[in-house]
């Protein structure tokens, strides 16, 4: 902790000055331009491989960027992007996965989640990219290309069920706002985007 405080202190004396005119301005209310699902992996950090500035991105995080279909439960994540679609009018709605993807692995080997039964339930909305998998996937098809293939399919999975939240239907069908799938690699720094011309991921 005492590192993050002198984080604190350090923005406080050094970045908040060059910035204060946005955050005035952002003091004032928000317009984002993007509603972006991502990971809660601490590797994956939004603002830095979109290069946005605060009041840019309406961001929600959870294990393995999942978006639940549409229920008249009430969640987290429901509210979320009902409130970034209904209110903030965002024209954009990014569902970011990552590689070396814990939740991935863990829907993968789904016998790993004993004594997790929250975290194997939350998973449960990714067995149809596993299973998706299972029916590409040769059966010399190292384990490596196998998750890279989960990895992308759960993205294009969860852009599904975007679609039955009522605020996005609508928003789609009016055309105020586009639905974009991507991939970011840790390693390289790679992000690749979903074309739905030519059916696969392609560099940004």
């Amino acid at each position: 902790m005492p590192r993050f405080a002198a984080g604190v202190v350090r923005f406080q004396n050094n970045i908040y000055p060059e910035k204060q005119g946005l955050f005035e301005e952002l003091s004032k209310g928000q317009s984002p331009e993007a509603l972006f699902i991502a990971c809660s992996d601490s590797r994956v950090e939004t603002a830095m491989i979109t290069q946005t500035e605060p009041g840019e991105l309406f961001i929600c995080r959870n294990a393995g960027n999942i978006v639940p279909p549409h229920t008249e439960h009430t969640g987290g994540m429901t509210a979320s992007i009902e409130y970034a679609v209904a209110v903030l009018k965002v024209p954009h709605i990014v569902v970011c996965g990552h590689t070396e993807c814990g939740a991935m692995k863990g829907a993968m080997n789904p016998e790993g989640l004993a004594g997790l039964p929250h975290v194997a339930k939350w998973l449960g909305y990714s067995k149809a990219a596993v299973e998706v998998v299972d029916s590409l996937a040769e059966d010399d098809t190292p384990p490596e290309e196998r998750m890279r293939m989960l990895i992308q399919q759960n993205v294009l999975l969860q852009l599904q069920p975007l679609r039955t939240h009522p605020s996005v239907a609508a928003a789609l069908a009016k055309g105020t706002t586009e639905l974009h799938g991507w991939v970011y690699d840790i390693k390289t720094g790679d992000v690749h985007a979903y074309d739905d011309k030519q059916e696969k991921f392609l560099p940004v």
